[in-house]
């Protein structure tokens, strides 16, 4: 299966290095499993602009400081740079996702569930909308846009890179991405918690031992030294986490 994932932005050289480098990357050039490829296209809003100087955004009405992007500009490129350069029927074949404050907050669990029902999924190909200035004339939403997510309580001056968070930490959970499928069991946030300390050689470092439990060999006593060091790594580090 291929899953196509596009990207609607003004800036498409952003994601170069993260297609480079790394398992994400890796796996984003098709070359991390076999039943299921993935293939990145860069729709450049720009090129889709009509207007004399190539501009997609415009002055908000009723006033305010800052730039809006352009309804008019971002559905002819979603329909003529995603829809018919895809050999879409509809845009109901296409699941279009849109980066904002005003969406479900990215977590761990969002992310497992964003990998395994949408990037794993053949029901829909995925659109992201990168939104830049003061954001996206309210009417393109309305319409166009399935799904909003906000990866944290703060701002960014554009979204790539809130949609390559996403997509490097959704892709974890695609099966046969990871090359051991229990590489994110015990990450932190699986269970509530943040992950144990981790330690190799050398056994000695600047006067620190590895903990002696590790060097026994005996499996049970060393998932119960784990699970205790989570609680304490996290009400250590998180203590917000075992409150909730």
């Amino acid at each position: 299966m291929i899953k196509h994932i596009w990207i609607l932005t003004l800036f498409p050289e952003m994601f170069k290095p993260f297609l480079e480098c790394g398992i994400s990357g890796a796996a984003f050039r098709g070359e991390r499993s076999v039943d299921l490829k993935f293939e990145l296209h860069f729709v450049n809003i720009r090129d889709y602009s009509q207007t004399k100087y190539k501009s997609v955004d415009d002055s908000p009405f009723g006033g305010g400081p800052g730039m809006v992007m352009r309804a008019d500009i971002l559905r002819y490129a979603l329909v003529k740079g995603v829809q018919e350069a895809g050999g879409y029927e509809s845009l109901e074949k296409l699941h279009v996702i849109y980066t904002s404050p005003r969406g479900k907050v990215w977590n761990n669990k969002v992310a497992r569930e964003f990998g395994t029902n949408v990037l794993a999924s053949n029901v829909k190909d995925v659109v992201f909308i990168a939104g830049r200035y003061e954001g996206i004339d309210e009417r393109f939403l309305a319409k166009y846009v399935d799904d909003f997510y906000s990866v944290g309580d703060f701002v960014l001056t554009g979204g790539e890179l809130a949609i390559m968070l996403m997509l490097d930490s959704a892709v974890r959970f695609v099966p046969g991405i990871l090359g051991n499928k229990l590489s994110s069991e015990d990450d932190s946030f699986e269970d509530g918690l943040i992950e144990f300390p981790q330690y190799t050689k050398p056994r000695e470092f600047e006067g620190m031992e590895v903990p002696a439990i590790l060097l026994e060999g005996h499996h049970k006593k060393i998932l119960e030294w784990q699970h205790e060091e989570k609680l304490v790594m996290t009400k250590k580090w998180r203590p917000d986490l075992i409150k909730g």
